[in-house]
């Protein structure tokens, strides 16, 4: 086999020569070790490097913590390397995952062994870059010279930056949100078409991560949604199987290539064996929902595991199990091919079956096992009972292989120096982990990134063209009285239209309405107007909100947009909820615009499935959009392109399709997707919202000019 010489670069040790090529001789020895002959398999260097590590270095390697940039720390004094790493400690309990002392970056990379770690900062490419590199710097004067890899959540959709799923946004070619690609994607299928709009998203973000040196994605959410009020859903691709199972594909194809190579980002595919069960929306970050039910025969096969499949058989290159619990109480008991299920009433990264049986010898998964963060710490679900070293021991003789947003490396060595890990099953896990880092060139050729270059490439202008086409595409028209729609010259000429985006807070619907003024003046096609009382049409855009990622609402997650609406908590104590602010004036205007035979235009930023049931009569049209920008939203309403988008998912009738009993029973089935509910439904009943013109708002609806 004809060997090609990588271009290797060395900022701590040297370089040696053999056979008339060059190697790096990262443990200094002054000779060639199996792990440095980049001519050898991925799999024969991790091999020999794990023969090398102590267990402490071992132990280093099995978890990953999030680590913040230099830039981040206001006190300069605890930075090094000219600002750019920090050096800061994070005591105990400081923050949600400061579960045990966070260390300086050097320390953590020379003492405590740590190689992965997770960005949540949001900086430009060349200062992630710059960092990455000195990270590398530093790991590469240590004795065996295992380089860091980084990882992160995605940073190529737009959105409101929350902690743990849009860390950072605005950075990086800027795409609708996932929901919003599913739309796009659905309505080029509708059309005719495929998902290719899937692919080229994952590719051109694929370019800009692999320039900055980002070579691990938390990516993408696999869940199909099936609980209509689980806060994650705007992170999902939708309801549909087949769809996400198609996208999916797609996006690992793209980010990885076809085998994982020098110029891949390796994917962490999530939340196996999917999220979207819950029991009546809440989420395991919480303990209020640390279960997944499945009252229906077939679901978890028919419905769960088919985006899960499709991952596999791409090769992605680890899976993130979720922090629910299987429940045994609120399930019938599931198949998978052809066997039935046991549930084992512990977290899915605990939880031996669905790791080691379901994943790896029945679908065939050659990757390793992520676990979410804070699994041994907050999100314990079903093992509370444990200590930590006894959680740590459960989940990675589940198969799990490493521990995300930890750095105790005291527990995971308890649970190794009492003989509750074997030393065998420590080897396999850092095998799996260093097999990923050797096939990425992390050990050679790209260890350093240029950060030049990453700037270059994140801001090719081509990049944001291809995102801001995905935005049109996104934007699905929900109804269309007497043709509203398109707002064509001839219907503009004279009229004066008023413009104004509605949020739950007050401060952020200000920022959002000047967004949406400049946007329209920029497309120069609308004669604007600040005084809704002499406009002749308003196109209103609202931005609902409900519940938080990491707190469970006091009763169920509220799904109609309100304000100060009164609700019973789950132990029935009263308290309001608002979804969203300034509904009198919302009215107002409807009113004022609508008694002067006028048009109104409504816009509904659709993260959730909402109940539009207070909303609809009052728009001539309804738009939905998915974190679409305005702009691509006023360019359709324009009549500038042709809509496309369609719903990824189904919108509820009404409060009494997702009622819940005092048992805690939907009427609606919490784990069967939207456009398969009504086989469920008591008789009578349908569960799509139907709108006054007749329109369903279930999966696929889109209305066209």
């Amino acid at each position: 086999m004809e060997h090609k010489q990588p271009k290797l670069e060395v900022r701590n040790k040297q370089l040696i020569e053999k056979d008339g090529f060059t190697f790096k001789d990262l443990n200094d020895n002054g000779k060639l070790d199996p792990y440095e002959d980049w001519r050898l398999s991925p799999e024969e260097r991790a091999k020999n490097l794990v023969s090398l590590m102590n267990i402490d270095e071992k132990i280093g390697m099995m978890l990953i913590n999030t680590r913040r940039m230099g830039l981040y720390q206001e006190d300069k004094s605890k930075t090094s390397h000219d600002g750019v790493l920090d050096e800061g400690i994070v005591e105990k309990g400081e923050s949600i995952f400061a579960t045990s002392k966070v260390y300086g970056t050097t320390h953590t990379i020379e003492n405590r062994h740590l190689r992965h770690f997770i960005l949540r900062d949001n900086f430009s490419p060349s200062e992630t870059a710059e960092w990455i590199n000195t990270m590398n710097e530093v790991a590469e004067a240590t004795r065996l010279g295992i380089p860091v890899i980084v990882t992160s959540n995605s940073r190529n959709e737009n959105g409101e930056s929350i902690f743990g799923m849009n860390d950072a946004i605005g950075i990086f070619s800027t795409w609708p949100g996932t929901l919003g690609l599913a739309a796009a994607a659905m309505g080029d299928i509708k059309n005719g078409g495929d998902a290719s709009i899937i692919s080229e998203f994952a590719k051109t973000a694929h370019k800009e991560w692999n320039a900055t040196g980002l070579r691990k994605g938390y990516m993408y959410m696999a869940d199909v949604v099936t609980d209509p009020r689980w806060q994650r859903t705007y992170g999902t691709f939708g309801e549909d199987p087949e769809f996400i199972a198609d996208a999916i594909g797609r996006i690992i194809d793209e980010f990885q290539g076809e085998t994982l190579g020098k110029d891949s980002v390796a994917m962490t595919t999530k939340h196996f064996p999917g999220g979207g069960p819950r029991e009546n929306g809440f989420d395991p970050h919480y303990k209020e929902g640390k279960w997944n039910l499945y009252p229906t025969p077939g679901s978890l096969e028919k419905y769960h595991l088919p985006p899960f499949r499709a991952a596999v058989e791409h090769g992605t290159s680890s899976i993130m199990p979720y922090y629910s619990i299987p429940s045994i109480k609120k399930s019938v008991v599931q198949e998978f091919e052809g066997e039935d299920i046991p549930f084992e009433e512990v977290g899915f990264a605990f939880n031996q079956y669905f790791i080691e049986y379901m994943l790896r010898k029945k679908l065939g998964f050659k990757g390793y096992i992520n676990s979410d963060s804070g699994i041994v710490n907050n999100m314990s679900w079903g093992v509370e009972s444990l200590s930590i070293a006894e959680r740590f021991a459960k989940a990675v003789n589940a198969g799990t292989d490493i521990i995300a947003d930890s750095n105790d490396i005291e527990n995971l060595k308890a649970a190794v120096d009492n003989g509750w890990i074997s030393e065998k099953r420590i080897n396999e896990a850092n095998e799996r982990l260093l097999t990923e880092m050797f096939a990425l060139g992390l050990f050679d050729d790209r260890t350093y990134n240029s950060p030049e270059n990453a700037d270059k490439v994140v801001n090719t202008p081509a990049h944001w063209d291809t995102a801001y086409e995905a935005h049109k595409k996104s934007v699905t028209i929900l109804k269309n009285s007497n043709e509203t729609l398109p707002l064509t010259a001839d219907k503009l000429e004279g009229k004066k239209v008023y413009i104004k985006a509605y949020h739950k807070e007050t401060e952020h619907a200000a920022t959002y309405t000047e967004q949406a003024l400049g946007d329209a003046k920029e497309l120069g096609q609308f004669q604007l107007t600040d005084a809704y009382e002499e406009a002749d049409i308003a196109i209103l855009f609202l931005q609902p909100k409900s519940g938080t990622y990491f707190n469970a609402t006091p009763g169920l997650l509220e799904l109609s947009l309100c304000e100060n609406k009164s609700l019973k908590a789950l132990d029935g104590t009263p308290y309001t909820e608002t979804t969203l602010s300034d509904l009198e004036h919302l009215n107002e205007v409807i009113e004022n615009i609508r008694s002067r035979g006028g048009k109104v235009i409504i816009s509904v930023n659709v993260i959730l499935p909402w109940l539009l049931g207070n909303v609809e009569p009052l728009a001539d049209a309804l738009v939905a959009g998915y974190d679409t920008f305005y702009k691509a939203q006023l360019e359709i309403m324009a009549g500038n392109y042709q809509p496309t988008g369609v719903l990824p998912l189904t919108l509820p009738a009404s409060e009494e399709v997702i009622a819940v009993d005092q048992d805690g029973n939907c009427v609606s089935r919490n784990d069967v997707p939207g456009y398969d509910k009504d086989k469920y439904m008591p008789e009578g009943i349908s569960y799509a919202y139907k709108d006054s013109e007749g329109n369903v708002y279930k999966l696929g609806h889109g209305l066209q000019y």
